[in-house]
């Protein structure tokens, strides 16, 4: 491999690989190859690995972290950052400091992954939970999630939700509030039309309601600033038997009566006006409640409590059976990644403002909207409507004068529809001095009272019934009011969480790499945080270029024609690349192509996506070596050859190989008329060195939050981009608010055009850094581990799937099946015993159950690797004891793992080994060991009996 140019202290490439260039030639010697070049000829088939000197064309050379952060800023500086009042669900928010520079730009919160060990993520499943009795306690129902991706696609799952719990077959109606977002009404469009559901648009009052209705959504305000009571519509759609949604304002449902108590079955929202920054468009969290009668059908991640093994409260996640990963095509959704940052840092938000803070805000936005609305009328602009929250709609003659004198002076206000008129929305950072200023621009020369005077002639009551009763009395939202109480908190939460900070987390198909500084660094630049998603085209110049810039760069190292970076999530991109495949079918006269073949190795998401997607799955098996079976593929292929619409494959594959006939797997679909999508979680194997364009495949989706160093945050925010070949370019999504995509589009599948636009910063940074040269050797590195921890470790655990050559790809699967009948040691028993190693276990019982699937990715060094390999042989060791009895087959370390200090330093010890021997094996130092804050923590109970919010005040007490 050619070196790099620079030198390796300059090198940013010299400190994203964990292990040196000696450490990589002492494992190639462990693996008997005398160089890197022999195990990428061993690994990846001939037939599709790209020459040594291959260069992705429009990839330029790795600069340093230097030269890349300024061409960052340069680019970005491009960018014309105004104050934002246009509103439509985006409004200017402040994140605390405190928040900002403890949570936000703190690694134990970045490099966490989904809290599926939930022993040593209770600090993050404790701020999911404040989030989740955030949502509950403001819209009035008792069961939230852990968020979802945006607004509109919480909407479009509160639309799954009621379609998929309405027993009549005729119900295929959905009816929509005609001024409900119009990014969110573009959602509905593009996921209701493959589903057979008829979306009817109309004003709420001439809603007709009979037995073809299952649901209806409803926005408060709307997007004209409207603000209605809608019990009686509720109560006409419930005499339907109709489900209501609601999407509501975060910040206005602070005064609003609760919408559960105004019948509500289902809140969305997003929660991003509670201290998020703009973004262009995200990430942001979104949330979603219902009626408890609902929760197995709620999409996403539910945080519940339980209780661990020694009695005591412990949280994990709950109802787990319900999502994607476990009913695969009778899921209820396809969501997998989340917004468990964004989430996070809006729960303590919440927890810094607490109950009688987020009032203040509220009463004080709607009050100065009151006042500018007079104001407004003092000097001839009357609004249209009277204002309900924090929006005003002018409609004038002179709107264009108006909108261009407010440009002038850094304000961005929104244009209306028709282009007669205006609006804006304001905020928690509005003043009476910016409004003075506003109101100035709006109406030069006209007099008016002053704005404080108008300011204290408002009540701030809202035109609908307003909250009564007490609400978020829980403790956490009391408890830390002043700055070093929350610091406290915060650092305890993170306190007892496993991240890339402590230690390997190596959890096969996610590729916990590096997510350097100098990748993050950007995020907290006003040009990139503080830019509206519909901004005209003319300020977004920066946003645009850099766009354009990663979009190209991801094209050349698939291969492909073209891409789009709307989707907010892998799940996303799956069901963006379906229906691009769809559409494009359907102008060729093929919409009848309905069927999509997945072998049964593949993850959940991919046929949870295609049911979405209108498709009927049909599965293809694989063989013993965990390659998709050609022949049942054949046989399948013919049987449904007329209407075949797709084969969705996961390569390298989901077993962890490069499969040797990848080739030949697309001529036959191609043969048959139909498309190969590529599921691109593990193309971290592959970036310069095979590219699934070249191979065959039609389109892929990627995972930026994995082979491109966006930080998984303990669960989201993700990227799903989908690349495209040149017949599907057409049909990439495209969005009503700014033109993007195709020129057939298809529909947006997120709320923003550029989806989570922000955090593209990350890979577009770690792309310029690494080059085409940096790329191929940070793949080559992944495979490189990946096949030392399998050689280490066969002696000891079968590793179950190889390549032809005897080699793994980036990852490799350890059969721990044989443990069971030796010792009757489970799977689950060797990750919880992991913890007491220090390490956060590998993928457990996916895509085999009783086995582990290990990724190392490239990022781990030598010792790292080393270190989880020798306790996994300890382990074994342990199970050898239980199997010749000299430890109890019941009452051992496994079966007691994962030790708490707690139970380590209690005044008694009733098990057969030593305290020192359950706690701390190997030859670990107990200061820099992460402990587990809770043991083991009894699943089944929490399931029984949910609890997704925080207890209340007197169960504290008692």
């Amino acid at each position: 491999m050619s070196p790099p140019t620079s030198t390796p202290q300059q090198s940013f490439l010299h400190r994203h690989l964990g292990p040196s260039a000696a450490e990589q030639q002492q494992m190639l010697r462990t693996l008997n190859l005398a160089s890197m070049e022999a195990l990428l000829e061993e690994a990846i088939p001939p037939s599709i690995r790209l020459p040594q000197g291959h260069m992705a064309q429009s990839l330029p050379p790795g600069v340093s972290e230097q030269q890349a952060l300024a061409e960052l800023e340069a680019l970005m500086g491009r960018n014309r950052i105004s104050r934002s009042l246009i509103g439509l669900g985006y409004f200017g928010a402040v994140m605390p400091a405190v928040v900002r520079r403890h949570v936000l730009e703190n690694p134990a919160w970045l490099t966490a992954y989904t809290p599926y060990q939930a022993e040593i993520a209770q600090g993050r499943l404790e701020a999911l939970l404040n989030f989740q009795t955030l949502v509950c306690e403001l819209t009035g129902l008792p069961v939230a999630n852990a968020s979802l991706l945006d607004e509109a696609t919480a909407a479009a799952e509160a639309m799954g939700l009621s379609f998929a719990v309405c027993k009549r077959p005729q119900a295929r109606r959905f009816l929509v509030d005609q001024n409900v977002y119009p990014q969110t009404m573009a959602v509905l469009r593009t996921r209701a039309a493959p589903l057979g559901i008829r979306l009817e648009v109309k004003a709420p009052g001439a809603f007709v309601f009979h037995e073809e209705v299952f649901g209806v959504l409803l926005q408060l305000p709307d997007a004209q600033g409207r603000l209605w009571d809608p019990t009686e519509v509720v109560s006409a759609a419930h005499a339907c038997g109709a489900l209501v949604t609601v999407a509501v304002d975060p910040l206005a449902q602070v005064l609003m009566a609760p919408v559960g108590a105004l019948g509500a079955d289902v809140a969305v929202g997003s929660a991003q006006r509670l201290g998020l920054p703009l973004g262009y468009g995200g990430p942001h969290a979104a949330f979603f409640a219902t009626r408890e009668r609902y929760k197995r059908q709620v999409p996403g991640r539910i945080v519940g409590l339980s209780v661990d093994a020694e009695g005591r409260p412990a949280l994990r996640l709950a109802l787990q059976t319900r999502e994607q990963h476990i009913r695969r095509d009778k899921a209820t959704s396809n969501i997998c990644t989340a917004q468990v940052l964004l989430a996070v840092l809006v729960s303590f938000y919440a927890v810094y403002h607490g109950p009688d803070g987020l009032a203040a805000m509220a009463r004080r936005v709607r009050r100065l909207t009151q006042a500018m609305a007079a104001a407004l009328a003092q000097v001839g602009l009357t609004p249209a409507l009277e204002p309900g929250f924090d929006t005003i709609v002018v409609e004038t003659p002179a709107a264009a004068a108006i909108l261009e004198r407010c440009r002038a002076a850094g304000f961005s206000l929104r244009v209306m529809d028709d282009g007669k008129g205006l609006g804006f929305s304001l905020d928690e950072r509005s003043t009476v001095e910016e409004l003075e200023q506003l109101l100035a621009l709006m109406a030069p020369g006209r007099s008016h009272l002053p704005m404080v005077e108008l300011l204290a002639a408002t009540k701030g009551a809202l035109p609908v019934p307003e909250r009564q009763d007490p609400w978020l009395q829980q403790e956490p939202f009391h408890k830390h009011r002043s700055e070093t109480a929350l610091l406290r908190y915060i650092q305890a939460l993170a306190a007892k969480d496993f991240s890339l900070i402590h230690g390997m987390i190596p959890l096969g198909s996610c590729t916990m790499k590096l997510n350097a500084a100098a990748e993050l660094l950007p995020l907290s630049w006003s040009s990139v945080a503080e830019l509206h998603p519909f901004a005209p085209a003319e300020d977004a110049q920066g946003y645009g270029a850099m766009v354009r810039q990663l979009e190209d760069w991801l094209a050349a190292l698939t291969g492909f024609a073209g891409v789009s970076l709307q989707p907010n999530a892998g799940s996303q991109g799956e069901l963006a690349g379906l229906l691009v495949i769809r559409a494009c079918q359907a102008s060729r006269g093929q919409a009848h192509r309905r069927v999509c073949l997945i072998p049964t190795s593949a993850h959940g998401t991919n046929p949870a996506s295609a049911v979405m997607a209108g498709l009927d799955v049909v599965p293809v098996a694989c063989d013993s070596q965990g390659n998709i079976d050609l022949k049942d593929l054949h046989r399948k292929a013919s049987a449904h050859s007329n209407h075949l619409a797709a084969l969705m494959v996961t390569y390298p594959s989901t077993h962890g190989v490069f499969e040797v006939a990848i080739r030949e797997i697309c001529a036959i679909v191609h043969h048959h008329g139909g498309q190969v999508y590529l599921d691109g979680a593990n193309l971290n194997a592959q970036l310069e060195l095979c590219r699934p364009g070249d191979y065959g495949a039609d389109l892929c989706h990627l995972n930026l939050h994995k082979s491109f160093c966006i930080p998984h945050g303990g669960g989201g925010p993700g990227v799903g981009p989908i690349a495209v070949a040149a017949h599907l370019v057409p049909f990439l999504p495209g969005h009503p608010l700014l033109a993007c995509g195709g020129e057939r589009a298809i529909g947006p599948v997120s709320a923003a055009p550029f989806g989570s636009a922000s955090i593209l910063t990350i890979s577009w940074m770690y792309l310029r850094m690494m080059g085409a040269t940096g790329l191929r050797q940070a793949s080559a590195v992944a495979i490189l581990n990946a096949n030392y921890v399998a050689r280490r470790l066969e002696e000891f655990y079968p590793v179950l799937f190889r390549g032809e050559k005897g080699r793994v790809a980036h990852e490799c699967i350890l059969d721990l099946r044989p443990l069971r009948s030796e010792a009757g040691v489970g799977v689950e028993d060797v990750a919880k015993r992991l913890m007491d190693y220090g390490f956060h276990a590998p993928t457990v019982s996916w895509p085999v159950a009783g086995t582990m699937m290990v990724e190392p990715t490239e990022s781990e060094h030598k010792a790292e690797l080393d270190r989880f390999c020798d306790a996994m042989v300890a382990v074994r060791q342990e199970v050898a004891a239980i199997a010749s009895g000299a430890m109890d087959r019941h009452n051992n370390p496994l079966k007691r793992a994962p030790h708490t200090i707690a139970a380590l330093t209690a005044e008694s010890w009733d098990r057969p080994y030593s305290r020192r021997q359950g706690g701390l094996p190997g030859n670990q130092d107990p200061a820099e060991k992460l402990w587990p804050a809770v043991a083991r923590i009894d699943n089944a109970r929490g399931d029984r009996t949910l609890i997704c919010t925080c207890p209340a005040v007197e169960d504290y007490a008692n």
